[in-house]
């Protein structure tokens, strides 16, 4: 199985990969070794469709029967002409689909019933994290994006699946859950906020009882693509009282009004700076993460300013930024006055270079806490790679526990930061018995870009 794009189509495969496992299927790591191949595509930027359209390719030249599913499956006459052979194309979370065509690509055994179900289902992610999510679609019609015609209308998961889901994993060694939605603030909108059953009380379909719910379990709870709605208000207490992490991952994108109008974004900067600092008040270790578009059609130099101006206010601790990029059957595709590259990457390396420092400053204050952090990798020279509460795995910054020879993944524990660089924190265990676990200490990592990925 080829799994592409953001996380929330890495849980559909993992849930495709769930149930074929179920039925006896197993997995190969080579095309050589299988039977027929799926490719979990993407199709959120032009750049992914390509990188989704050269993966099919190499599958099919491998002879076996190829299955394309996910966000480019939409695009069923694009991909029949382009690869007339295909097997079976379906779009994203269309599991059944995919399972009836891997049924005729591969029978399943004649005892597939006798098989166990996975417990905890199959994971695509290291045993000590999963990704949680709680609905499909977007109801929003930003200009840029096509989410909605890839994946529809918003469609909310009842909240005693999710909870029972996020249960098991739990039981099963989970340390982190990783809430994701298209839009995780809307939950339950389309359900409207229906009540649900949970450990034998009642719970409504909405972010709050959600919240409530899954900071019962013992876990961290990290909260992803969260629009600034005035009812996240409502989380931020929860993040206070420890029961989910003081962490919001919001896509903001820009703060210049007039570019948000052409966006059609459901946001108003002013207000956001005001709620920001309201949620601090509250939750003073809360960390914001977000991620911006520079270069978008009709952006001016003025605009670009707006926007440094509010990061400058809006101390945002993790971002990333994009150049602004054409997507087909994006409604930006068509607005006039489109940026030349050259300026849209200048505007981005500034962003960058504004937003390095203000993470670089905001991290330097750690210096000398004490914090606890999950491990997610022990290197071969003891060098342990853990993350913070303000981390998350893959887009955020890395905690470097040094020595880490007796730590394992999955581990969580207190250090002390020594010292700090643009993006990573480097700490020491405050547990006398690991610190004297090794002999000597491991030598630092080398230079390391921070990593970005698209926010989907």
């Amino acid at each position: 199985m080829v799994s592409l794009g953001c996380p929330k189509a890495l849980v559909d495969s993992e849930r495709i990969l769930t149930r074929l496992r179920a039925e006896g299927y197993e997995t190969s790591p080579t095309y050589d070794g299988s039977d027929a191949v799926v490719v979990n595509t993407c199709a959120f930027i032009d750049s992914a469709r390509e990188e989704s359209l050269e993966a099919i390719a190499e599958a099919q030249a491998s002879g076996r029967p190829v299955i394309v599913t996910g966000c480019l499956g939409a695009e069923t006459e694009l991909l029949r002409e382009r690869f007339p052979t295909l097997h079976a194309v379906t779009g994203a979370h269309r599991y059944d689909e995919v399972m009836d065509a891997v049924h005729e690509a591969a029978p399943r055994s004649p005892f597939a019933e006798l098989v166990p179900q996975p417990a905890g289902g199959v994971k695509l992610t290291p045993k000590h994290y999963a990704y949680l999510k709680i609905s499909e679609g977007c109801d929003h019609r930003c200009s840029f994006c096509i989410i909605p015609s890839l994946r529809g209308d918003l469609m909310s998961r009842p909240i005693g699946e999710v909870l029972t889901e996020a249960e098991a994993l739990a039981a099963s060694g989970v340390k982190e859950l990783l809430v994701v939605a298209q839009d995780t603030s809307a939950y339950g909108l389309d359900l409207r906020y229906a009540s649900g059953e949970w450990r034998g009380e009642t719970w409504r379909t909405n972010l709050e009882d959600l919240a409530r719910g899954l900071g019962e379990l013992g876990v961290w709870v990290r909260l992803h693509y969260v629009y600034p709605y005035p009812h996240v208000d409502a989380v931020i207490p929860l993040m206070a009282e420890g029961k989910i992490l003081p962490y919001l991952d919001i896509p903001f994108q820009h703060a210049s009004p007039s570019v948000l109008k052409a966006m059609r974004r459901p946001a108003n900067e002013a207000k956001t700076l005001e709620r920001i600092a309201a949620w601090r008040a509250v939750a003073p270790d809360l960390t914001i993460r977000s991620t911006f578009v520079v270069g978008f059609p009709g952006e001016t130099e003025a605009d670009f300013d707006y926007l440094l101006q509010w990061l400058e206010e809006a101390q945002l601790d993790r971002v990333g930024c994009f150049a602004y990029e054409n997507v087909e059957g994006a409604k930006a595709r068509d607005l006039p006055d489109h940026v030349p590259e050259e300026i849209k990457q200048d505007r981005r390396a500034r962003f960058m270079a504004a937003a390095e420092r203000i993470s670089r400053a905001k991290l330097k204050t750690k210096v000398g806490r004490t914090l606890e952090v999950l491990v997610d990798q022990v290197r071969g020279d003891g060098l342990a790679v853990a993350r913070s509460k303000a981390d998350a795995p893959e887009i955020d910054g890395k905690v470097f526990v040094s020595p880490g020879h007796a730590l394992r993944p999955g581990d969580l524990v207190k250090v002390k930061v020594e010292r700090t660089d643009a993006f990573d924190l480097y700490a020491t265990p405050t547990d006398f018995r690991l610190r004297n676990a090794a002999a000597t200490q491991a030598a630092g990592p080398g230079r390391r870009m921070h990593r970005v990925l698209s926010r989907r």
